[in-house]
């Protein structure tokens, strides 16, 4: 994709909905203005927007990515087609010394631009809301162990999940954010008070709001309460229609809006059948697309692109404006990513919607100026 690229609709995270064109060179935009192309284009594009921030991605087509040794390539290029043009691994619990080596050999992808960062969720959670992490692994953070894991990251753990109610864990809370990481609170059964302290130690996320942790009572806000009402942190959501249902979806775009960020909490059989996978050691079913333990007792992580949510959303009558803001532009603002609204100097990555029928569809999606599906 190379010269002047007209648009029928550009959506970004500024003000900018309606006619626009870019000029496109090497996989970068050079040049952008609204309205009418000052050359004849090479293209026209129908409505396009961002490509989306995943920021909670397990794997794709059999990887799971913390697996030390497997090549992550194959499951980032799923990803990638599907529209999360920029992607955070996220690392299941796994062994101390498995997860250290996962992290070493992650680092030079995120210094290569291949991956945003690592995301480590566990082994700091609660054994109450562990959903799918391995029970036997889980343990208390310590200052040692975090330093450690950051040292084997070179830079490149972004994000860290941690339940604020273990031994340790405010201590270990103000390494990371000393260190620049964002802490986000999740797969806990902490109290009001206790996340609220999580906050104003510097946690910034909700780690999929509403699972892994327990529900709303009306005199104990608990983790959702305080996620959903405390301004100064962002909650993910994970819009499949499995783990979140469409009315609790939409209480969180009001009790929340512009802190919203949709993940895909994808793992590995992403991509593929029904059937039975491993997440990091813990033996999944997936049956009609939908993972859980093989003991039927929680969700494992989901099947479906962070887009294919985004979708569910578009069709469901949110304005695409909100679409780009929950899969892309909120996310980049937590973490500090730059290049991801389609302004001169930043990656062509863009995703071409249409809709026949008035139904929402991905027509094409481009990385760094490539076309990949």
């Amino acid at each position: 994709m190379n010269g002047v690229i007209a648009i029928r609709r550009l959506v970004d995270a500024t003000s900018q909905d309606g006619p626009a064109w870019l000029r496109i060179e090497n996989g970068v935009v050079l040049e952008r203005g609204s309205g009418e192309a000052p050359s004849p284009a090479s293209e026209t594009l129908d409505v396009v927007i961002p490509g989306a921030v995943d920021t909670h991605v397990h794997g794709a087509v059999g990887i799971d990515l913390a697996t030390p040794g497997v090549d992550p390539q194959p499951a980032l290029d799923h990803h990638h087609a599907a529209g999360s043009t920029t992607l955070i691994a996220s690392l299941a619990t796994g062994t101390l010394s498995d997860t250290r080596s996962r992290v070493k050999e992650l680092a030079p992808l995120v210094r290569e631009g291949r991956l945003a960062g690592i995301h480590l969720e566990g082994p700091w959670l609660s054994q109450a809301r562990r959903g799918a992490h391995n029970p036997d692994l889980l343990r208390e953070p310590n200052r040692a162990d975090v330093a450690d894991l950051l040292a084997a990251g070179e830079g490149g753990i972004r994000m860290v999940t941690i339940a604020p109610e273990l031994p340790g864990a405010f201590e270990a809370m103000d390494e990371l954010v000393a260190s620049g990481v964002v802490v986000a609170v999740g797969h806990t059964d902490a109290d009001t008070e206790t996340v609220s302290r999580a906050i104003d130690h510097g946690a910034r996320v909700t780690t999929h709001l509403f699972n892994g942790m327990a529900p709303m009572h009306h005199r104990r806000a608990g983790t959702v309460g305080v996620s959903l009402s405390d301004a100064r942190i962002t909650v993910e959501l994970i819009a499949d229609g499995e783990h979140v249902s469409n009315e609790v979806i939409d209480v969180a775009r009001r009790a929340a809006a512009g802190r919203m960020v949709l993940v895909s909490d994808a793992m590995s059989a992403t991509g593929l059948g029904d059937g039975t996978y491993d997440l990091a050691g813990s033996e999944v079913v997936v049956a009609n697309g939908v993972a859980t333990l093989v003991e039927g007792n929680s969700l494992a992580g989901s099947t479906t692109e962070l887009m294919t949510a985004a979708l569910r959303l578009l069709n469901r009558a949110m304005p695409v404006p909100e679409v780009v803001a929950v899969s892309s532009a909120t996310a980049a603002n937590v973490f500090g990513l730059q290049g991801h609204s389609l302004q001169p100097g930043n990656p062509a990555d863009l995703i071409e919607l249409r809709f026949p029928d008035g139904v929402a569809e991905i027509a094409r999606v481009a990385r760094r100026g490539t076309w990949l599906a």
